[in-house]
């Protein structure tokens, strides 16, 4: 984490709270994981997946601790913050098994503690070790992981990076209110309420249109903003970047004065909460991408997921410690980038995802320039919504997958009703990734999507003969999981 981001007073906290964390961790060993993604990632559709499959015995294979009969017993347990909100796991996997409906996407901080006994592969470890282990995870909104940039800039560099960005490729046209509205005002002016509040209604309405399906643009601080919960109406969230602010200090009074204090608010009473309480403290951490959207959104929408990418790696503390660092600092040693919803292509494409989105990260990495070491990039379904099946389609073995479109989703002119499943080719990704990057950019507004995607409900989930749902399927959960927890239950 650059050390802009952190006062000596965070830093104090931070200590105090990861020797009391690590003290803690001798009789009751526990990580804390950290689930977040950007937008329509589906991070509550993976936690409900994830928890669904541990607890039914779902297949597991690559997680090498089930595989091979060491895990004894699996079960949730109360979490360990009271004053966190509790994930609530039961109501989103009735939504999934019972209703096939996606449940409602994160919209604030949650927690849910999951526990295992197992027995150490290690002769050495099963002498001191309990064979137990807590994964408390924390899920949060990707847009709040964005904004932790924020700490290091005061309101001007805010206000130019904002305001420079929202003139660029075809956000300039859905900013084009929000900055002709800005160019009204007068910085040095007296402070007004009702100009505050409309040139924040007018930036918030931008935002909402960048995050927009027809745009699925993924940089899009500050966060709070798209969803503001108990703070809306505030005056820590009734502010807006300022296009053009004069050099010094602003005249008391004025709107720029008014702006800058509330951007300071928000960073104080929203930002670093969040960055001191939650994700400071965090062990491991899996973000999501939905890189599919993007790609059909074309060369722009992949440009700015590229952006966030850089972004959110920017603002983990990647690495490893030493004993002694390590009692007193957190790092997050070991980050999965997950492309999502890979069960929308081919299993002969999936690999070609993965390619894509490893070099979504590399460039994002080369960008920033840090290191890749600790990163693990795939492609994954939490829950596989569709099966695969061959076609003949001009004398050929044709590709497709079959599921239940969603209510309303059109193909081919037919609208769908929720409950009739049908067959589509999704498309083909290159073999190259960058040759992908080179057609997006040749791709012109008005061309065909460069694949068919299609929302599909969550499977029918068979029964077995006493009546007990099996667990969900998923693609490469189990990969996800090997890689996140699997060196704690070697």
């Amino acid at each position: 984490m650059p050390p802009s981001l952190t006062t000596l007073t965070d830093d104090a906290l931070l200590a105090l709270d990861t020797l009391a964390g690590r003290a803690a961790g001798l009789v009751n060993p526990s990580i804390r994981l950290g689930v977040t993604g950007l937008s329509r990632a589906g991070k509550t559709v993976f936690i409900s997946s994830l928890v669904h499959n541990l607890l039914n015995g779902g297949r597991l294979p690559l997680l090498e601790a089930v595989r091979s009969g060491r895990v004894s017993k699996i079960r949730l347990e109360p979490q360990p913050d009271d004053a966190v909100p509790r994930f609530q796991y039961e109501d989103h996997i009735r939504a999934l098994v019972a209703d096939r409906l996606w449940p409602d996407s994160t919209r604030a901080i949650s927690q849910l503690r999951i526990t295992l006994d197992y027995e150490s592969a290690s002769g050495w470890n099963r002498m001191f070790s309990p064979g137990r282990l807590s994964i408390d995870i924390v899920d949060y909104p990707g847009e709040w992981l964005l904004d932790l940039p924020l700490l290091g800039q005061d309101f001007r560099t805010f206000s130019e990076n904002t305001v420079a960005l929202a003139g660029s490729g075809i956000r300039a046209e859905l900013a084009r209110d929000w900055l002709a509205l800005s160019a009204t005002v007068d910085p040095a002016a007296a402070a007004e309420e009702a100009t505050a509040r409309s040139l924040a209604e007018s930036f918030t309405a931008y935002l909402k249109a960048c995050k927009s399906d027809e745009r699925s643009l993924s940089t899009l601080p500050p966060g709070r903003f798209l969803m503001p919960g108990d703070l809306e109406g505030s005056p820590a969230l009734t502010f807006a970047p300022l296009p053009g602010l004069p050099e010094g200090k602003p005249a008391r009074g004025s709107l720029h004065a008014m702006m800058e204090r509330r951007y300071e608010a928000y960073k104080t009473h929203v930002v670093r909460p969040f960055f001191r309480e939650h994700f400071a403290r965090l062990d491991r951490q899996i973000v999501l991408i939905d890189a599919l959207q993007a790609i059909n959104r074309g060369a722009e929408a992949v440009h700015d997921l590229e952006r966030a990418l850089g972004d959110v790696l920017d603002c983990f503390r990647a690495g490893t410690n030493g004993f002694l660092s390590s009692l007193v600092t957190r790092r997050i040693d070991r980050i999965v980038i997950a492309a999502t919803k890979a069960d929308h292509l081919h299993h002969e494409s999936h690999p070609r995802l993965e390619a894509v989105t490893r070099r979504l990260v590399e460039r994002a990495i080369e960008r920033i320039g840090m290191s890749g070491a600790g990163i693990e990039v795939m492609a994954l379904a939490s829950v596989r919504a569709t099966r695969e099946a061959t076609v003949k389609h001009d004398g050929e073995n044709l590709p497709v997958i079959v599921g239940t479109p969603m209510a309303g989703e059109t193909i081919d002119g037919e609208t769908f009703d929720g409950e009739r499943k049908t067959a589509i080719f999704p498309g083909d990704l290159p073999k190259n990734p960058d040759s992908l990057f080179q057609e997006l950019e040749s791709h012109s507004e008005g061309d065909p999507p460069l694949l068919n995607f299609v929302r599909f409900r969550p499977p029918h989930i068979e029964e077995t003969g006493g009546g007990l749902k099996l667990s969900v399927p998923h693609i490469r959960l189990d990969r996800a999981l090997q890689y996140l927890i699997g060196d704690r239950l070697a």
